[in-house]
Parts: structure tokens; sequence; C-alpha cells
């Protein structure tokens, strides 16, 4: 399933300078993102954002996930 999901995410150059969006939107996935970690439902965005469905904020969800896997650290000089 989370495959599907990640087909929502898209990335096009022409829109919203090619950050990653919902279907092509100019829904930029980091805005869905900060709304949900402020404590935001996802029936309030739906709520506020007509044009999306509730697969659109779980894809950003999902594609958040992906991005927080590491497959290696390395420590930061301080």
């Amino acid at each position: 399933m989370s495959q599907n999901l990640l087909q929502r995410i898209t990335r096009i150059p022409d829109v919203c300078h090619g950050k990653p969006t919902i279907r092509g939107l100019r829904y930029p996935v980091d805005s869905m993102l900060d709304l949900l970690a402020s404590g935001m439902s996802i029936d309030e965005i739906l709520a506020d954002y007509p044009d999306l469905q509730r697969e659109d904020l779980l894809a950003c969800l999902e594609y958040a996930a992906q991005l927080s896997r590491t497959k290696k650290t390395q420590k930061v000089a301080q």
C-alpha cells in the first residue's frame, strides 16, 4: 500500500520550484507535514483543503517516514 500512496507525491520542476507536492497540485508535502505536526487532525486539514483526500495526507506521512530512514549515520564535527 505504501508504494501506491507514494505515487501521490510528485516533483514537477514548474510546480512549487520542484518541491515534493501532492498530485501535482500546489500543496507542498512539507506544508502538510507542518500542519499535522502542529496538532491539526487529518479531518481538520481536509475541511480546510477540499481538493485533498485522506490518502494524500497519508502519502505525506509515508514520504516523511521514507526520508527518515537512514542507512548510515555520520558524526558531524562540532
